[in-house]
């Protein structure tokens, strides 16, 4: 069998996009030459891989039990041929991470900048998503590792997806600083929360999915001043005054203009953990990173206290 690592890598893409021609225009190729490669990879094999259809391309039950095989052997040829520049001594590599934007605001924010400082040599290739998205980036080597929440799902059949648990947050209430404080006292309820001038994400934020549900969950229905905002406009329009906003606490980190206040009533909190496939052995420089954001988590922990580390030691 003379099956290789460019025929899998065309096999991965077509699963992926279900289109050849799209396939191809991602890998580079010429179409003919794509539908060589899986032609050629079947007759090795000795089995059809898709389901060719007008117009629509499935996986046959070979192409199902192929497919994560076939992403598992690229991801370890990617970390093999990282790794072998390393010993080389070539002082590069490359580290994909993926991570909501909630955390690119902060965690990833620090954490990056920590690498970059000690391995200025590394490609840094950052991916921004919900967790749901990233982990299906992780699982089909996308990513190298991602951050995520606690809702993220199991990882798809077939995957081996290791989670380490980093740290616990508290979704809280903020305001802008230049503005009197929304409550007097040193928590607020979402009763009272019902009552203010509310800014909330766009329907496919998590976040916006977790506060409705608590809201329902309290017989409340507030009605906001503006939804369907990204994070970075939320945050601006809360401090300019137009509103408050229910956020993780870790984005409040250098954000002198705004001011935080916890929820008393239920108490929301989210957990973000480290994900990566545990079946492909990471490269030096994932290691490395691995490592970074870890302590990373640990240190923004130290900073707030609506903010909790999970990792042991």
């Amino acid at each position: 069998m003379d099956m290789n690592l460019e025929q899998l890598r065309g096999f991965v893409e077509v699963a992926r996009l279900g289109h050849f021609t799209r396939a191809s225009e991602s890998l580079h190729l010429a179409q003919p030459s794509l539908s060589r490669q899986i032609s050629t990879l079947e007759r090795e094999l000795g089995a059809e891989l898709f389901h060719r259809a007008r117009g629509h391309i499935a996986l046959t039950s070979a192409g199902e039990t192929l497919l994560p095989r076939a992403q598992r052997m690229l991801a370890e040829a990617e970390a093999i041929k990282e790794e072998m520049g390393e010993l080389a001594g070539i002082r590069r590599g490359r580290v994909r991470l993926g991570a909501p934007p909630t955390l690119c605001m902060s965690l990833v924010a620090e954490a990056l900048a920590a690498f970059h400082v000690a391995h200025p040599g590394v490609e840094l290739q950052l991916a921004e998503a919900g967790s749901r998205a990233l982990v299906e980036q992780v699982a089909v080597g996308a990513v190298d590792m991602a951050l995520i929440t606690e809702s993220a799902g199991p990882p798809p059949a077939g995957v081996s997806l290791t989670r380490m648990p980093l740290l616990t947050e508290e979704l809280v209430v903020v305001s802008s600083a230049s503005q009197p404080p929304v409550s007097t006292a040193s928590a607020i309820g979402l009763d009272e929360l019902a009552t203010l001038p509310l800014i909330v994400f766009d329907e496919t934020y998590e976040l916006r999915a977790t506060t409705d549900a608590a809201f329902r969950s309290e017989g409340l229905e507030p009605v906001p001043v503006l939804a369907g905002a990204e994070m970075d406009a939320v945050l601006r329009f809360v401090e300019r005054g137009l509103g408050v906003a229910v956020v993780p606490a870790m984005v409040l980190l250098d954000q002198p203009g705004l001011r935080s206040m916890r929820l008393s009533h239920p108490m929301m909190t989210r957990t973000v953990s480290l994900a990566h496939r545990s079946d492909v052995r990471p490269a030096i420089a994932v290691s490395a990173m691995r490592k970074v954001i870890v302590a990373t988590a640990v240190e923004v922990a130290r900073r707030d206290p609506a903010i909790t580390s999970l990792v042991e030691g």
